[in-house]
Order: structure tokens, then sequence, then C-alpha cells
């Protein structure tokens, strides 16, 4: 695998800063705010909020002006870190383009014009230019006007970079020369990318292997609209516990639209002269992957029956080897349909499963079995045994390694030497295990620990790759250690480190670490000594960059790029963690952000927004960690709740709402108490530090987030409104589990009922707006979550408006959808927080 593409995207989780001199006084605002309210809506909006607005609306300036600036562009380092791959990113689609025509089958979603991506999940890329790591140098790649990209990948030595271009007849495989600067198309418009990535190198860089739309596939399956009979499931008494998917097999016409879009021919493309051969037969191959000695193939292929229940990767599955030319040579696994699932997390299907090539041998296949027979419940010492198998496949598996908890990768290394990881979702426990491949049995467990500890985590293993492109582990020169990158999290903040972690105690030894005022994260090593280290790095004032630098303490450092502020507009907020106690001792947190030129003692009060989501712990002293985030440049993006900045509003963004399971009590059976004990605690305590006004307080959040809104408003008096988007509000539609619950509705109906703010919709007095998606395709969040909760929010009286985004899915993509959602927040917010009259007093009691 090549270095994923780096994050050099907004940061949706904090705010970006406002420049001073586009910020007017917050007492003059609030002096003329019915004048710039009237402004503003002959301009822009509707003149009022009784009257129903049409159409899109564009939020107030300078929201439009910072969400269309160009997106910074993103990066990867090749693999022996020669060169930087500038890539330059397209900004939100336009809502036409995320209302092409979508499949949506088997869990999948795709474009039925390209046989790829949606709009909504595609990262398209519009440039491309090769930079010198050495001596900076930096040259754009011509492509024609035009084009649009995505899925770059290295190869193996480093000299060219494939990617998938979008074209009229579908995608088209091309590749770009880092000698020449230049870009060649390997490829018609024949790429099959239904199922993924599309592509993949051979390991000697002669080629590629590609999933190709089969030869002579002919038109699209026509819908008959005369049914022939009715669509019947039965389960005979069979057991099967299944959480809610979207996008699932609905009948046979489906059934037809399945195979004829996702059915492809594996097929190899000569760099040097475009020859294009086939590989075996055509089939439903879900991946594909080529031995490090370049012989054998290895496919998952998806068979039939299907099942309308469960998405594609539940299928029937075949798991074999074959030649590179395509002559069967060993059938792994034949998986039947996997329906039947308990409903914890932990649960897998029997058989072969993670099956992989050992990266450093030439042709060794890996693998995990559960030996509990997939359930979590069940009482045994040994949960899953890795196996190998060399080739040429024809002998017995051998046994790797029993573990007592669920397989969770490896990392290989060299003959003596391999990282296993296993983990256990109860527990939240982790474990790391040094094993000898040369000697199967026990490995030695390096270190445990609770996996969302954030203080202790030693980081996680670097790789690099081999000649033949494959990863395995970066060792130190003296081979006694690993090479570990961590982001050094802490309660002064989050400080980014690469270290050395011992191979023969696991213990983590800190070679280079970023320092204040920066977060500077590590992308590669820059030698294969770790000598170097290729670094993105930002700060509060500071716009990421990418810079190389000495791990040695003092050492000069070099940038790279030199990418500016996006919206130097945001330049001026201000910005602190704040720290409180909840009723019950847990030590709580949030980032809150001032809009410029804000002054306490003579501006007042402000009216303030929180945005959150709950997460569960095991443990509440991991619940109470708090990481300061001030040394980190952000700027929000999409229909992020941080634009509310420039309209004079506070915002308290990430508050902690931790709900805690202790001494194995389940979490969520006080989720409600421990909820709003959190939301109390956090109004507490904006409140006392003179920045908000409690009678001007609003609460919102995204998915999880939008379902703790609803319960914060059902449950509290401590919020004038609320804004719920893409949430799900009523837990008996989600019976088999949802968020991190794994019990079912019939196992805990009384906290399913008492979690479900639906139950309590005649509690609900203060505003609240939903938002949803029309399209979600996200796991519990239907939208008639949405459209039933409005319906019993209504019945009940309640003050509330429902907006649906046609076509968007769970995350909101086209530019109108984003801008539409902020002017939506913003005319909530200002009509029921901040212009909101004082609240009734209570009657006092007698």
């Amino acid at each position: 695998m090549n270095p994923p593409l780096d994050y050099i995207c907004d940061n949706r989780k904090t705010v970006a800063l406002i420049k001073k001199g586009h910020a007017m006084r917050l007492s003059h605002l609030r002096a003329t705010a019915a004048a710039v309210t009237a402004f503003i809506a002959a301009a822009t909006m509707t003149p009022v909020w009784a009257a129903p607005a049409t159409g899109y609306q564009l939020p107030p300036a300078p929201i439009a002006q910072i969400l269309d600036a160009p997106p910074t562009p993103g990066v990867i380092v090749s693999p022996e870190r020669r060169t930087m791959a500038q890539l330059g990113r397209e900004n939100l689609p336009s809502i036409a383009a995320v209302s092409e025509p979508i499949l949506r089958l088997g869990g999948y979603r795709i474009n039925p014009r390209n046989n790829g991506p949606i709009e909504a999940r595609a990262a398209w890329m519009n440039s491309l230019a090769f930079e010198d790591v050495t001596t900076g140098s930096v040259r754009p790649v011509a492509l024609p006007a035009g084009t649009r990209f995505l899925s770059p990948r290295w190869s193996p030595d480093g000299t060219r970079l494939g990617f998938l271009v979008d074209a009229s007849g579908g995608l088209e495989l091309w590749v770009a020369d880092v000698k020449t600067a230049t870009a060649k198309k390997l490829t018609g418009g024949i790429v099959n990318a239904a199922f993924g990535a599309g592509f993949d190198w051979l390991s000697d860089g002669s080629g590629a292997l590609f999933s190709a739309v089969p030869a002579g596939r002919g038109a699209a399956p026509l819908k008959d609209p005369t049914p022939s009979g009715p669509i019947i499931q039965e389960s005979k008494g069979r057991t099967a516990a299944i959480r809610t998917y979207q996008d699932l097999l609905g009948n046979a016409y489906d059934e037809a639209l399945f195979d004829y879009y996702f059915t492809s021919q594996i097929t190899r493309v000569s760099l040097s002269d475009g020859t294009i051969t086939a590989i075996g037969t055509p089939g439903l191959y879900t991946s594909m992957s080529v031995s490090p000695d370049g012989k054998y193939l290895l496919t998952s292929r998806l068979k039939r029956p299907y099942s309308y229940l469960v998405p594609a990767g539940r299928f029937p599955t075949e798991i074999a080897v074959s030649t590179l030319d395509g002559k069967p040579v060993k059938l792994l696994a034949d998986r039947p349909l996997t329906d039947n699932l308990p409903a914890a997390f932990d649960a897998v299907p029997t058989g072969p499963r993670s099956v992989s090539w050992r990266a450093d041998a030439s042709a060794t296949l890996v693998w995990a079995e559960a030996q509990d027979g997939g359930d979590p419940k069940a009482k045994v010492a040994i949960r899953d045994t890795l196996f190998t198998l060399n080739a040429p496949f024809d002998g017995a598996p051998q046994k790797l390694i029993d573990l007592d908890q669920r397989y969770a990768g490896l990392d290989w290394g060299r003959a003596d030497f391999a990282l296993v990881t296993s983990r256990w979702f109860d527990t939240r426990k982790e474990k790391r295990i040094a094993l000898d491949p040369s000697k199967p049995g026990n490995g030695r467990v390096l270190l445990e620990r609770n996996y969302q500890d954030r203080y202790n985590d030693p980081g996680s293993a670097v790789s690099r790759l081999t000649a033949e492109g494959e990863e395995v582990l970066h060792f130190t020169p003296d081979g006694k250690s690993v090479f570990v990158m961590g982001a050094g999290a802490s309660a002064k903040g989050e400080f980014p480190f690469v270290g050395k972690m011992s191979l023969s105690d696991g213990k983590v030894t800190r070679v280079w670490q970023a320092e204040a005022p920066y977060y500077e994260a590590p992308v590669a090593l820059a030698d294969l000594a770790g000598k170097s280290v290729i670094t993105r790095r930002e700060s509060k004032d500071d716009a990421p960059n990418y810079f190389i630098r000495p791990v040695a303490t003092g050492a000069k450092t070099r940038a790279l790029t030199q990418f500016p502020d996006r919206a130097p507009q945001f330049a001026g907020v201000t910005k602190q963690t704040l720290t409180y106690t909840r009723a019950d001792g847990v030590k709580l947190s949030g980032t809150l952000y001032l809009p410029a030129g804000y002054d306490k003692a003579k501006d007042g009060p402000l009216p303030l927004f929180m945005w959150a989501y709950p997460e569960e712990f095991t443990d509440a002293s991991v619940a109470s960690q708090t990481v300061d985030s001030g040394n980190r440049f952000v700027r929000p993006g999409g229909a992020s709740h941080l634009f509310l900045l420039t309209q004079g509003y506070a915002v308290l963004d990430g508050p902690s709402m931790p709900i805690i399971g202790k001494d194995g009590a389940e979490p969520n059976d006080t989720y409600v108490e421990q909820l709003t004990a959190s939301a109390k605690a956090a109004v507490d305590a904006v409140v006392a530090l003179g920045v908000a006004d409690r009678n001007r307080i609003a609460v919102g959040g995204h998915s999880y987030g939008a379902f703790m809104t609803a319960n914060l408003l059902a449950h509290t008096d401590l919020f004038r409104a609320g804004i719920a988007r893409s949430g799900a509000y009523n837990r008996t539609l989600t019976p088999f589990g949802f968020q991190s619950e794994q019990r079912t509705y019939w196992e805990a109906t009384d906290t399913y009922t008492k979690m479900s703010p639906f139950t309590y919709v005649r509690n609900i007095k203060n505003p609240i707006l939903l938002i949803h998606g029309e399209a979600d395709d996200n796991s519990g969040t239907f939208p008639i979550q949405s459209e039933r909760f409005y319906a019993a929010l209504k019945g009940a009286g309640a003050n509330v408006r429902y907006v649906v985004l046609p076509n968007e899915a769970h995350g909101y993509r086209a530019r109108e959808s984003n801008l539409h959602t902020l002017w939506e927040m913003t005319r909530w917010l200002d009509t029921y927080v901040k212009n909101a009259p004082p609240r009734a007093e209570k009657p006092a009691a007698k």
C-alpha cells in the first residue's frame, strides 16, 4: 500500500480565526442588529422568518466567500522519500453533480455513468505537481483541461504515480512519470471501481492490475414494470440478529443490476507497450492482491445466493489463489451467506477471514479463524488463531499464534519478528504481541492498554516499502527497535512524536517530538536511518505546511511547501481549552471560541452555541482526559457550526459528554443522567466565565450528536433551542444495537426506551431544527427517523422545523446544500437564541 493522502483538509472539530479587520465591535453589532438583519434579508434572504423560504438560500457574509475559497492541496510522499506529489483538490461539487443518477446496491453506492464512486464520496483532484524533497523544486504535470482524477498510487520504486481519470465513457487508468513530469493514458474508460480503488501496481513495477468492465457487457438490464411475483423472505426459525443497514438489495431487478455493474474482469496492463491482458474469467471480485514474488494472485469473489438483509460483504464468498495468468491453484475458503452473526461488535464469521500475503516472504498466505464460533459470548480461552500456508499451497496450514482477543492486525518485519495486534471491545483493551514467525507458537505481550487512553498511547509502528511494494516494519539501524509515530497527547496539548519501540520489552523512547507553539505531525521518515523526518506543521497562527527536519535537537528545519491561508477572514478569534468538573467528579473539557474583537468587560455575555458528540467509556480516568488544542490552526469547512463565529456567537466545541460504564455496568443504562449532568456542567462553566448568557445558549450536533441534542431538550431546560442534523431518535427502529450499544432491544428494553427522545416529545418545549439528508447512507440514521420524529413533535405542539436536503447522504456534499444548511442554522439561532426575549420567570414555589 502507498502512504495515504495526507489530511491537509479542514479540521471539523476546531474553528477558524476571524480577521480583526473584518470584525465589527459586538456592542455596535447589537445596536445595529435590526438594520443589518433587514439589509441582509433584502439582499440575500427572504424578508421575514414567518414567510417560508423557497429554493436554496445563502447564509450571511462572509460564510459563502470562505466556503468557496480553493482547498489547500494534499500531498503523498513516494516510497523512497525522494518525491512529494502535490495534489490539487476540487471544492464542493454542485447540487447538479451530487444529483447524478445513483445506484444503491448491496450496501454500495455507485455512479452508473462511470462505474465508480458517487460525487458525495469521491475525493476528486484537479492538478498534479512533483516536488523534489532534496532541492525543493516543483514541476507541474500538464494534464488536459478539465481533468479530474482520484486514487493516486505510487509505483513500488517511486518513479511513477498511477491514478484514475473521470472521462465521459468511464474511468481511465493514467500514469505520470516523475522524471519527465508528464502523464499518459494507459486504458480507455473501462476501469470498474464499483468495489473500490480499481487498480494496483504489479510488484516489479512493469505494469498494473485493474478491475475492468467485462468486454461486450452490453446495455444495463431494464426494469420490467410488471412484477413477476411477490418478494418473499423466510428464516425458518434461524436466529439472525441483524443491525440496520442502508442501500440493500430489495428485489430481483436489484440483483440483476448488482451483477451487471459489479462484475469485473481482472486485467493486466503493460507499462511499456500498453498491452492489455485478461486474467481468468469475469466475476464479482471484491479484492485482488499479487504475491510479493509476483507469481500468484489472491482474490475474493462474491457469489449467489444474495441477501436482502445484509450488505454485499456478507454474501457467500470464495477466497482463492491462482497463478498470475489465471490458472486456479487453491480454494482457501468457500464461506456461506453470513446473515446470522450475533449483534456484539466482536462477532465474526467462522472459517478463514482477513486473508492476506505475508509481506516479508515470497508467497505465504496468512489468515485468522475464530475459535469461539465467532460469538463473543462464548466462554473460551482462545478467541482467534492465526494460520499460514506457503506456496505451492498443497500442504497443511501451520498455526502461527493463538489469541485471547480478536485479531486486529499484523505488521510483518523480518524472519524473526512480526507484531500482532488484538483487541476486545467489551473492555476496550488492546494487546501488541511480539512474534517470531520462524518459531510459531505463543508470542510475547509487549504492551497491554486501554485503546481509548490518549495520554499513554505508545504510537503506531512505522512501515517502509520493500522493492516489491510490500509494507514491512521499519527497524532502527541496529535492528533492536522499530520506529513508531504517535499523537503525543497530554493535558498541555498534542505534540506528535517519532520514537523507537524496543523489541525486547516494548518500551518507547521518543527521539523527536513537536514543541510549542507548533502542532507538527510526522508524515514519513525521510531516510532509512530515521535521522530526518518529513512533517506537517501548523500553529494557532500558521497555516499547515510541510517541512523536512533532522531529528537532532536544534537542527535546522527546511520548508517544503508554502501553502497560503485559505480563509484569512478568520484570523483573530480567541480560543481556549475550558476544563470543569461534572457533579459526580468526572473531569470534563471543551474548546471555547470567541469572536474577533470581543471584549468581555465591554461587550458582556454572548449568545453561545454548544456542539457536541457523546462517547462511551469503560474507565472514568480515560474519559476525563483533556487535550489542549491551542497549537492547532483550523478553518471551518462544509456546514461547520464554527461559521457562527462570524455572526457574533461564542462556540463551545466538543464539550465532553462521556457515558461511562463502571464496574462492569453498561454505560447506556445511565445515559440520560450522565448526559444531562455533563451538559449542566458545561453550561455552568461558560456562564461562570462570564462569556455566555445563560438565557441565550443553544445546543446542536450531527448524527449521534443530534440524538444527544434531542435528549437534552427533552430532559433539561438548559437550552433555548436545538439543531439536530441527520440523527436517530427512536431506538426501537434500531433494535439490534446502535452506536456502542451491543445489546438488543429485547435484552435492554428499558434502556432503549429511556434513551429514545421520541418517547419524550411532550417534554420538548424549546424550538428544535431538524435537518436530514434525503439519501442518508449511515447505518441507523434512516431519514424516516427525522420524518417520524417531526410528526411526533408536531403532534405534541412543539416548535419544530424539518429540512430535507435532496440527494444528500449522511454528510452533506453539495455547495448549495452546505450553504443552505448554514443559512438555516444562522436564521434559527438568530430568531430563537440571539434575539430571543427573556425567559418567563417560573412562579415561586408555594
